[in-house]
C-alpha cells in the first residue's frame, strides 16, 4: 500500500526551514540545542504579550495611559523544559500585580516533569534511577527531595481513593494477599497486603481497596467488610478467596447472604505438595474431571474415583475431602458463573502487577507503599475502562434465573 504524502502547514515548513538555515543542525543533539535557543525568545514573547494585556497598552505606546502602573524592567528565571534548561527574562511591573499565566510565579518547570516522575515511580523505579533518567534525557538534575515532594503530593488523593464511595452491589469480590518488606527503625519484616477486586452488575472491574493485615482473624475481617459497607456497599453475591483464616465468618457477619468460595486453583496447589512431580499431570487431570464436571452427580462420581485412584497420597486426598463442599456448591450455579467464581486468578494477576513495582526493596512507611500501589491501581483502572468482563451477559443471565439473585439484580439494575 502506497502512503500518501503528508500535508504540512506551509507556515510550519517555512519556520522549520529558517531554523535549518540558521542553525544548520547535523544531529538530533544539534536540533535539541536549536530548540532550546528558540524556546527562550518564544516564552519571552508570550510573557511580553501577557504584560501588554495586563497594563492595557504595549511597550511602544506613547499615548496617555489609563493606569499609573508601568513596566519595571525584567527578572531572570531559568526554566526546565523537555529540551533542557532555558534562561529567560520575565517582565515586571511597578506595583507587583502582574501574574503571568504561561509561566506562573515561582514555577520553573514547564516540562511536565511531575507527571513523568509519577509515571516512573508507578513502574517501581527508585528515586536514584528516576533522578538519573531525568538527567540523561533532559540534562538537568532532580533531587531525591524533589522526587519525594512530587510523589508525596498525591497522598491526599490516595486517602480520598481509599475512602471513596463504592457501588451499591458487587456480584463478585476476589480477595488475595501479597507480601512486602516494611522497614522500621530496628528491623525489616514481611507484611501482608490484601487487595479486594470487585465485579459490579455491569461487568466492570474495580479495586475496592488495599489493606495491611496484622492478623487473620474474624474480628479483623469483620472490620474490613464493615468499612466496605460504610462506603456504600449494600450487597455482595460471592467472595472468592484462597482460604484466608477468619474471612468467611467476618464477611458473613456484615453481609449474611454472601456465598464464600475457596479458590480451586489454590486447593490444587495445596494438594499437589503431597504428590511426586512425575504424577502431577495425571493428578491434575483427574481433579479437573471433578470440578469441571457437567453436573453435581458427575462431580461426585468423579470424586469417588479420584479418592480411590490417589489413596496412596492421603495428604493430597485429605485436602479435597476437607474442602469438597466448595466443589459441591459450584454446581448450584451455571457454568459461566462457575468459571468466574472458582478461581482468584483475576486478583492474583493484579498482585503480580504489584510485585513488579514492589520487589526492589523495603518500604520505610505505609505512605511510601500506598502511594506506589495507588498509582499502579490508576494505571490498571485506565485499562479496565475500555471494556467489560468477557461473556458477562451470559454470567448475568445465569444469575438472573437463580431465585437467590434475581430480585436483588432487578433492584440494583432498575
Amino acid at each position: 500500500m502506497t502512503m500518501g504524502k503528508i500535508k504540512r502547514d506551509p507556515k510550519a515548513v517555512a519556520i522549520a526551514q529558517m531554523i535549518i538555515d540558521q542553525y544548520k543542525p547535523g544531529s538530533v543533539e544539534d536540533m535539541n540545542d536549536a530548540m532550546k535557543d528558540i524556546f527562550g525568545p518564544l516564552f519571552e514573547g508570550l510573557l511580553k504579550g501577557e504584560m501588554d494585556h495586563h497594563l492595557g497598552y504595549d511597550s511602544n505606546d506613547k499615548g496617555p495611559k489609563e493606569t499609573d502602573n508601568r513596566r519595571n524592567g525584567y527578572g531572570e528565571k531559568t526554566l526546565k523544559t523537555s529540551y533542557g534548561e532555558v534562561p529567560i527574562e520575565v517582565p515586571r511591573d511597578r506595583d507587583g500585580s502582574f501574574e503571568p499565566q504561561i509561566v506562573p510565579k515561582r514555577k520553573k518547570d514547564v516540562s511536565e516533569i511531575e507527571n513523568k516522575v509519577l509515571a516512573m515511580y508507578a513502574r517501581g523505579m527508585s528515586q536514584r534511577d528516576i533522578s538519573s533518567t531525568i538527567e540523561d534525557i533532559y540534562g538537568f538534575t532532580v533531587s531525591h527531595e524533589m522526587i519525594s515532594d512530587i510523589t508525596d503530593a498525591i497522598l491526599p488523593e490516595v486517602e480520598e481513593w481509599r475512602n471513596r464511595t463504592l457501588k451499591k452491589c458487587y456480584a463478585f469480590l476476589f480477595v488475595d494477599c501479597m507480601y512486602v518488606t516494611m522497614r522500621s527503625e530496628y528491623e525489616a519484616k514481611e507484611t501482608a497486603v490484601y487487595s479486594i477486586l470487585g465485579y459490579d452488575l455491569t461487568g466492570q472491574k474495580e479495586i475496592l481497596g488495599l489493606w495491611l493485615n496484622p492478623s487473620e482473624s474474624k474480628n479483623y475481617w469483620m472490620q474490613v467488610f464493615d468499612e466496605i459497607k460504610a462506603r456504600g456497599v449494600e450487597d455482595v453475591f460471592f467472595i472468592s478467596m484462597d482460604g484466608v483464616s477468619g474471612l468467611e465468618d467476618g464477611a458473613k457477619a456484615i453481609f449474611p447472604k454472601v456465598i464464600v468460595q475457596r479458590c480451586i486453583v489454590h486447593l490444587i496447589r495445596n494438594s499437589i505438595k503431597y504428590v511426586p512431580s512425575k504424577d502431577y499431570k495425571k493428578f491434575t487431570q483427574d481433579l479437573k474431571s471433578v470440578y469441571g464436571a457437567v453436573n453435581l452427580n458427575a462431580a461426585n462420581h468423579a470424586f469417588d474415583q479420584f479418592c480411590n485412584s490417589w489413596k496412596q497420597y492421603p495428604g493430597a486426598v485429605e485436602v479435597w475431602k476437607r474442602n469438597f463442599k466448595h466443589v459441591e456448591q459450584l454446581f448450584d450455579y451455571g457454568s459461566a458463573v462457575r468459571k468466574v467464581m472458582y478461581t482468584t486468578n483475576a486478583i492474583e494477576a493484579i498482585n503480580s502487577s504489584f510485585r513488579k513495582v514492589t520487589k526492589k526493596g523495603a518500604f520505610p512507611n505505609e505512605n511510601a507503599l500506598f502511594k506506589l500501589l495507588y498509582l499502579r491501581c490508576k494505571e490498571l483502572a485506565a485499562k479496565w475502562d475500555l471494556g467489560h468482563i468477557n461473556n458477562w451477559s451470559q454470567v448475568l443471565n445465569q444469575l438472573m434465573v437463580n431465585e437467590l439473585f434475581s430480585q436483588r439484580i432487578d433492584y440494583y439494575l432498575r
